[in-house]
């Protein structure tokens, strides 16, 4: 923010700062960049929860974001999602208790072309098989 002189237009790339800091972006740093960059809170909070990037929450040590775009989803990522879902009994949005992995959704990643798309740990994985994707999903938290 210094170096953008706490301007308004900064608050993205604030928010992607205090993401990439804390992992998460809790209502304290809402509140701090919402004052430092006189923007009201209810505008940093919006522009928090539009982009799929930002977190409210603290993440799991792994991630799986799971594309439901119209492609993805036709080509089986709501298959790989209820797999998912079932074998971690954790819902889109949510951490397993001991914070292993956390199950996220996109409205669409913008890879239409290698449907269905997953990204895991930040890696984007096209045509993703929904049968075996588990068994890559479990072979990342053993790591």
């Amino acid at each position: 923010m210094r170096r953008l002189g706490y301007k308004p237009h900064a608050l993205i790339e604030a928010l992607h700062t205090v993401q990439e800091t804390f992992g998460y972006i809790d209502e304290d740093a809402l509140k701090y960049l919402s004052r430092a960059l006189r923007i009201p809170l209810s505008q940093v909070y919006g522009v928090a929860t539009f982009y799929h990037y930002f977190s409210m929450k603290p993440q799991g040590k792994h991630t799986c974001v799971v594309c439901m775009g119209t492609a993805c989803y036709i080509k089986g990522t709501g298959q790989i999602l209820n797999n998912l879902e079932n074998a971690y009994s954790i819902k889109a949005g949510e951490t397993t208790p001991d914070g292993g992995l956390s199950l996220l959704t996109a409205r669409c990643l913008g890879a239409c072309g290698i449907a269905p798309a997953v990204v895991l740990d930040g890696v984007v994985i096209g045509h993703a098989d929904p049968a075996h994707f588990n068994a890559r999903v479990e072979e990342k938290l053993k790591q």
